[in-house]
């Protein structure tokens, strides 16, 4: 299997880059973003296959973007499983990626042997998003407001507005940083450089399938080990207190903090999520 590469559904190009040596794992989302997002040390431990998914693939030559069902997206990452000869693996989703992770393995058990998910809540529903916000509200660190309005003072929603959508996603969640980042002061534009985001997929996905998601539903019957790693200054997310009357559904839940992460502990405390991670994968063998 060559490093990196592409696999055609419906008219997507979903790429695919593979890199690092050790049990095989799915890293779901984007194959630009998430590979800058992980540690070049958990290539030592750990295969890691970075694909895509529609909501960063460009649309189809035919010009036709149609919006896939929720169930259309888990069904692509059965197909890429199929495409990369992968018999059984962990699956990785960070942020949003992580309840496209849960709901995949539920539905493919037989190849998913751990699931890792970062940076996330129950939903993205409207009532997790009013958590998330008070969290923020009742947050004691007055820095961390005082930059996010000079970051809104700088490039304000009207001119976020004038862009393209996809340039006022990215805009968008690089000026989040204060929310979203352990350092308020971080600039995530590198992270980003040369991500597409296909945004009638992403509306959907955030809009509606992730808003009325109910993750609780199979998790009786499903058995695979579960990480969940949570940053301690993640406000764009709902605290870790929202996942309370999930756990005890859960058959084998891990949730571990990281106390000087936002949304991106894999980015932010890399040897201790790398130590974490693989200390559970080890003991959950």
């Amino acid at each position: 299997m060559e490093n990196t590469g592409s696999i055609d559904i419906d008219g997507f190009k979903l790429r695919y880059r593979i890199e690092g040596e050790g049990p095989d794992v799915l890293v779901l989302g984007s194959s630009i973003y998430y590979p800058r997002s992980f540690s070049q040390k958990l290539r030592k431990s750990l295969r890691l296959h970075f694909v895509d998914y529609r909501g960063f693939a460009q649309p189809p030559a035919s010009g036709i973007n149609e919006t896939p069902s929720f169930e259309r997206l888990v069904n692509d990452i059965e197909h890429m499983r199929k495409q990369l000869s992968l018999d059984r693996c962990i699956v990785i989703g960070h942020s949003a990626h992580a309840l496209l992770a849960i709901e995949y393995a539920k539905k493919y058990p037989k190849h998913v042997s751990h699931v890792a998910m970062i940076g996330i809540s129950p939903s993205l529903s409207p009532e997790h998003a009013k958590i998330a916000e008070r969290n923020w509200d009742e947050s004691v660190w007055p820095e961390r407001k005082t930059a996010l309005a000079e970051r809104m003072r700088e490039f304000p929603d009207e001119e976020l507005s004038k862009l393209p959508t996809d340039q006022a996603f990215v805009k968008w969640n690089v000026r989040r940083a204060p929310q979203s980042w352990f350092d308020f002061r971080f600039d995530s534009s590198a992270l980003w450089q040369g991500v597409f985001p296909n945004m009638p997929i992403l509306d959907f996905f955030y809009g509606k399938a992730l808003r009325d998601i109910d993750i609780s539903k199979g998790l009786k019957a499903f058995d695979r080990p579960v990480f969940l790693a949570l940053g301690r200054f993640d406000y764009i997310i709902a605290p870790v207190s929202c996942w309370d009357s999930l756990r005890p559904k859960f058959q084998n839940l891990t949730v571990k903090i990281f106390e000087r992460s936002g949304h991106s502990p894999q980015y932010e405390e890399p040897e201790l999520f790398n130590a974490e991670l693989l200390k559970w994968l080890e003991e959950n063998g």
